[in-house]
């Protein structure tokens, strides 16, 4: 997949974190605390394959510190940049949480499970850190409750699904009162300013997915958490920069879309009818006129959408085709005829042309060379 969006690049420092902490954690817990310089660190070079690396992956979780230790390990290793207070009853009783980061040279995205805490920025932390991000915060599962200002005035409640605009530059004070699933997403300050005239003014706002741009966002980012894993490098990338484009011109004046946010709209839109597709190849009358119905876009636009693919008809068929390669091999006792019928196709005939043209061999020789490959 090709990404028509990108970042300029940051080269901003980042803070260290002191190389005291609490003892009696396990070995990958303190080495991911006192790595706190690198934790965010981009590579300049290439990975050890030899190969780009442009998005890297790290996980963090307490459970398998001691219960006692758990929050104390959670607030060393978010201390980076957040004051997080330790309660009687987490140090008594456990915390769970757990956190996957993914890092571009210019993009932090976050995805985070934990139970109820509180963690705020406030003034004394800023004057010490140079962390001036801007932060895009999703609550998944779960109330989050954020007061900003330093007089704490200004509250901002996603009790419903919607996305919390963050400066790190200003004070915040964020609760969550129960278990939680959150994302963020982290921008560098420049890249925001790029869109929007006054960011400023972002702290503290929160949208609904009520807009032409925010509607696109919530299937997206269900996307991402369920399938980022296991994407392609390339494809984790462009994923991650389409959410952060969409993010930020849901936020800015929509009649004022520059190339980039209309590219990600674009992008997010595509993703999300391939996913539709290939949930629902299996239905015969699977067509332009179902997908439009579906998705909020004119017949010109979906077959514009495709063209790289051959067309939008092509790209159906050839899933079925990739599919039904599959079953073929992964299901022997099913007949060709059968499998031809699953996915929608009007008959063995017609099935077996088809893939004949693909593969250059006939389904039945496909599925034998495929079981000898798998069990020489």
């Amino acid at each position: 997949m090709t990404c028509a969006c990108a970042f300029p690049s940051d080269n901003a420092p980042r803070m260290a974190m002191s190389s005291d902490i609490t003892p009696g954690y396990s070995e990958a817990v303190r080495r991911a605390i006192l790595g706190q310089q690198q934790r965010y660190a981009y590579p300049s070079t290439a990975d050890t394959s030899g190969q780009p690396a442009p998005v890297l992956h790290r996980s963090f979780t307490v459970a398998h510190e001691p219960v006692s230790l758990q929050m104390h390990a959670w607030s060393d290793y978010v201390g980076r940049t957040l004051d997080v207070p330790l309660s009687r009853a987490q140090v008594a009783h456990g915390f769970r949480g757990a956190i996957d980061t993914y890092v571009l040279k210019d993009l932090v995205y976050l995805d985070a499970r934990t139970d109820p805490l509180l963690q705020a920025r406030t003034t004394v932390r800023i004057s010490t850190d140079n962390v001036r991000d801007f932060c895009f915060h999703v609550a998944v599962e779960g109330v989050v409750e954020t007061t900003t200002g330093p007089s704490r005035n200004q509250r901002a409640s996603q009790f419903t699904p919607g996305i919390l605009a963050l400066d790190m530059g200003q004070p915040m004070r964020m609760v969550r009162p129960m278990r939680s699933h959150v994302l963020a997403f982290f921008l560098p300050r420049h890249v925001v300013e790029s869109v929007i005239s006054d960011p400023e003014s972002l702290h503290g706002r929160i949208i609904g997915y009520d807009t032409p741009l925010a509607r696109l966002l919530p299937r997206h980012l269900a996307i991402l958490r369920h399938e980022l894993p296991t994407m392609a490098p390339e494809d984790k990338e462009c994923s991650l920069r389409t959410a952060a484009h969409l993010l930020m011109a849901a936020f800015g004046k929509q009649q004022r879309l520059g190339s980039r946010a209309r590219a990600a709209a674009r992008a997010a839109m595509q993703v999300q009818i391939k996913h539709y597709i290939q949930a629902n190849l299996r239905r015969k009358e699977l067509s332009p006129d179902v997908i439009l119905g579906s998705f909020p876009l004119s017949r010109p636009t979906l077959y514009r959408m495709f063209e790289q693919e051959g067309g939008l008809f092509a790209y159906i068929r050839h899933c079925r085709l990739q599919e039904a390669s599959d079953q073929l091999v992964r299901s022997p006792a099913t007949p060709v005829a059968e499998v031809a019928y699953n996915l929608g196709f009007g008959s063995s005939s017609d099935f077996s042309r088809a893939f004949h043209r693909t593969y250059g061999i006939a389904p039945s020789e496909f599925r034998a060379q495929g079981l000898d490959w798998l069990h020489p």
